[in-house]
């Protein structure tokens, strides 16, 4: 079973940057695509970024686009995401997640069966 453990949350004043690393262990990294998921109070949680397994190209939600960037490396198995220019609705609990989602179906939480036990993130303004 894949096990997966992120770091890297803490507090940051909006126009800053921050940088998410998930830790991934009782798999192999290119047997999965990997994702990142937010929750905030009161919201559900949503989507923000993915790199399939096959090609490694990061996919993103259109509300971080230009502004966050998702990277693998495969040798460490380990999942990262720099955030950059983050925003006050940018605070959540963010989450890595692993899985193997179908084709069009990266941004869908359902589609991961592995997830980690989350980061807190506050950007404040």
């Amino acid at each position: 079973q894949v096990h997966l453990v992120e770091s890297g949350g803490g507090l940051v004043q909006a126009g800053g940057s921050l940088r998410l690393s998930c830790a991934a262990t009782g798999g192999t990294s290119r047997d999965y695509s990997m994702a990142w998921f937010r929750q905030a109070p009161g919201k559900d949680r949503e989507f923000v970024a993915a790199i399939r397994r096959q090609s490694g190209y990061p996919s993103y939600a259109d509300s971080v686009k230009g502004r966050f960037t998702a990277s693998r490396d495969y040798t460490k198995n380990t999942l990262s995401l720099q955030m950059n220019m983050l925003k006050p609705e940018d605070s959540a609990v963010y989450f890595c997640a692993a899985g193997r989602p179908i084709l069009s179906t990266v941004a869908i939480d359902g589609s991961y069966g592995y997830w980690g036990q989350g980061t807190q993130v506050t950007v404040s303004s």
